[in-house]
């Protein structure tokens, strides 16, 4: 309790700098394999996936993330075990900021798409067994998580090879793709903003004034699904397409008709990760930041400083520019060939994952699920299309994520003891 009433705010200022480093990091890694099927199949430059980010991180963040981001008290582990010690765990959570952020750097450099969430989770176990003990730490949801490492790329995977099997059935193996695409798309398109629309209406529009019953919620979203299917049924009828094109790369027409679905599930994907994977930034921060202010009294939940959300949609930003590249060629090139139509269907099977593995409360990985729904794309092609020695890489990164950020943070633990003692 003394650490905190003698250096409060100097443990907010550390803890916003470690803040910004992990969603530096969450930009480097999680967004730019968010965005790694789009720019992989070029219908995204790298600056406009980083436009779209920008803007849809943050409404998923702000709309879909309601107005408690963090909610510790039923998160990996027991506050309760804290309340004689909050010093510890501020302590803890600034040194889980930058093991996490540490380890999301180092996989971003060596092009590893691992998970933020994970990362976050490994560090806050780290510091809690070692200042508290394994009390401190609800197992029983460490192991869902675990087990979300089978679970979340499976669903994802299934989805998205059905989803591409529809393509394939409607489109590609019929005697007129380009028409068909033209008559297609649109009804993708329409379901793709179901997914955006029923996730923001059900988690978050009470947290901007509007009010509404299930049933309000669900017409509502049809309704802007089918005027969004209407206005892309408009712009595709409105497209030049030249045969000859097909003539250079077979179904040329049919991809360019599917590079516009592309913007908008990269839309979808952006906005189902922000209301997902922010809090894995602010999250620790806004609990450090409401445990100085109220003193040391630990509260249920933590609740957003006006400053905390545009500091992580900042650093998200510039990691996702300044490293986002290595990751967004693993995913978007790496574990197979992608095309316009393979990414729509990995992008809307992972957006639509998160957002039904939302209201189970695991924290799932985003990166798992895209992972998951581009091998579901692969593996509709046949297991020759995926690059397995990739995917080898891939899934021993996730494996030691754990224990890595559990590692950094019980070292950086220490060390801040000592600083602070």
């Amino acid at each position: 309790m003394d650490i905190i009433a003698n250096y409060g705010t100097t443990l907010v200022l550390v803890a916003a700098l470690f803040g910004f480093l992990m969603a530096w990091g969450i930009g480097a890694n999680d967004v730019a394999n968010a965005m790694g099927t789009s720019v992989g199949t070029k219908s995204l430059t790298i600056r406009q996936a980083i436009i779209i980010a920008m803007i849809f991180e943050f409404a998923g963040a702000y709309l879909a993330g309601g107005e408690v981001t963090a909610t510790i008290r039923n998160g990996i582990i027991d506050s309760n075990a804290f309340a004689d010690t909050p010093d510890l765990l501020v302590l803890g959570m600034i040194a889980s900021l930058l093991a996490a952020g540490a380890w999301l750097i180092l996989a971003s450099y060596f092009g590893w798409p691992v998970s933020t969430t994970h990362s976050i989770i490994g560090a806050i176990v780290g510091f809690a067994v070692v200042s508290i003990g394994p009390e401190a730490v609800q197992w029983s949801k460490f192991g869902g998580i675990v087990g979300s490492w089978i679970i979340t790329p499976a669903i994802s995977g299934v989805i998205s090879y059905f989803m591409f099997i529809s393509v394939q059935k409607l489109i590609f193996n019929t005697d007129d793709p380009l028409n068909n695409a033209k008559r297609y798309v649109p009804f993708y398109m329409f379901l793709t903003a179901l997914v955006i629309c029923l996730v923001t209406i059900k988690k978050g529009l009470t947290h901007v004034g509007l009010h509404l019953t299930d049933g309000e919620g669900i017409l509502l979203s049809i309704a802007i699904s089918i005027a969004v299917a209407f206005a892309g049924w408009l712009y595709i009828r409105g497209q030049q397409y030249n045969p000859q094109d097909d003539s250079k790369m077979h179904f040329a027409n049919v991809e360019k008709v599917f590079g516009i679905l592309m913007i908008i599930t990269a839309c979808a994907m952006a906005f189902a990760h922000g209301s997902n994977d922010v809090a894995n930034a602010i999250g620790p921060l806004s609990a450090v930041a409401s445990i100085v202010a109220a003193g040391g009294e630990i509260g249920g939940s933590s609740h957003i400083a006006w400053w905390i959300l545009p500091l992580g949609g900042i650093g998200i930003v510039i990691g996702l520019a300044t490293m986002g590249e290595k990751v967004m060629a693993t995913v978007g090139t790496g574990i197979t060939h992608l095309t316009p139509s393979r990414g729509f269907a990995a992008q809307l099977a992972t957006a639509a994952t998160v957002v039904i593995a939302s209201g189970t409360g695991l924290p799932i990985s985003t990166t798992q699920t895209l992972v998951g729904a581009v091998m579901g794309v692969g593996l509709a092609r046949g297991i020759a299309a995926l690059n397995l020695g990739v995917l080898r890489n891939i899934v021993v990164s996730w494996v030691i994520t754990l224990p890595a950020g559990a590692i950094l943070a019980i070292a950086i633990f220490y060390v801040l003891q000592i600083c602070f003692s």
